[in-house]
């Protein structure tokens, strides 16, 4: 089985051991450690080491508005994801995190979330955690979509698995998360650009697809039951479709670099780079990827290699319509 391809130094924040303990004693601080077996799962997951190497020159601050959200989206969905009324406590947690400075519900997430947006208030402009909030809305929309698909018993189409990978998985609110750690505000007219919009959106599915490639399950589940095919087989196509995105992520990237742009353009788009390798080297040792949820092991991941080329490297567009323009003359 093919190996990782990404052609990304590997580095992680020195302050990683700190920010790992001050999210812990925040988890029960605001009540949100109250079960053993979650805050068992939710501290052995280790989210600081993934934001660590996703943003490793970060100050602890943003740091740990990164981290604690972290935690309080894996509890969050765990607990009340399930819930007939989701759609309700979405409502209320989306309302508690755009107005922080009064409490909305006497719930102990929302009022959770109080406490992050705070923080965030305190190191990000307003700019910026208006974009987390953006991201965070589409986050809660796509948890409710798949939840409504469950329900059905429905089984997303590709199409419909790329958008909704686009915004589950924490992608999007994280790629505003590590705007914020790396500090300075990308410039609208920059953020808001097509080139710099579709490099976030494959940052996001290139480590949403390898989450899948960890565990076996999204995209190649996808793939297997579309096309009728072996697990085995379907994880070689989604690692070659993985690999034409981030062919086209990196070529993209470069382009834009080449040009006069922002140093926090600079530093957001190099973020992006260390999030998708850090995503690799975190899911390495996190629980969640080595037997300690429910998510089965893809035969023969553990003790891969790295892959020194991409398995695919085709410069045309995927024919998957979601995200065919991000192969556009930009």
């Amino acid at each position: 089985m093919s190996g990782f391809y990404c052609p990304v130094e590997p580095a992680i924040n020195p302050h990683v051991g700190v920010t790992e303990a001050r999210a812990v004693e925040w988890l029960d601080r605001v009540g949100l450690g109250a079960d053993p077996r979650l805050r068992e799962e939710v501290v052995r997951l280790n989210v600081a080491e993934f934001f660590a190497r996703a943003a490793p020159e970060a100050d602890d601050e943003p740091m740990q508005v990164a981290v604690r959200w972290a935690c309080w989206a894996h509890l969050f969905l765990r607990e009340r994801g399930g819930d007939e009324d989701f759609m309700t406590t979405a409502g209320e947690v989306q309302r508690a995190l755009e107005v922080p400075w009064h409490a909305v519900a006497e719930d102990r997430f929302a009022l959770a979330l109080q406490d992050i947006a705070l923080a965030m208030h305190g190191c990000a402009t307003g700019q910026q955690a208006r974009r987390f909030a953006d991201a965070h809305r589409a986050w809660l929309f796509t948890a409710a979509w798949q939840a409504s698909l469950d329900s059905m018993g429905l089984a997303p189409s590709l199409d419909d698995h790329v958008m909704m990978r686009l915004n589950a998985a924490s992608g999007a609110p994280t790629a505003a998360l590590l705007e914020i750690a790396v500090g300075e505000e990308v410039p609208a007219h920059e953020a808001d650009s097509p080139p710099v919009r579709a490099l976030g959106e494959m940052a996001v599915l290139v480590t949403g697809w390898d989450t899948d490639l960890h565990t076996g399950c999204g995209v190649v589940e996808v793939l297997a039951e579309q096309g009728r095919t072996t697990v085995e087989r379907a994880t070689e196509q989604a690692r070659a479709m993985r690999d034409r995105v981030l062919t086209r992520f990196l070529d993209l990237r470069e382009q834009v670099l080449i040009g006069p742009v922002s140093e926090a353009l600079r530093g957001y788009l190099g973020s992006l780079g260390h999030a998708i390798r850090g995503n690799i080297d975190w899911a390495l040792g996190a629980p969640r990827f080595v037997g300690f949820t429910e998510a089965p092991a893809v035969p023969g991941q553990r003790g891969r290699e790295w892959a020194d080329s991409p398995a695919d490297a085709d410069p045309s567009p995927l024919p998957i319509a979601a995200i065919a323009w991000w192969w556009d003359d930009m």
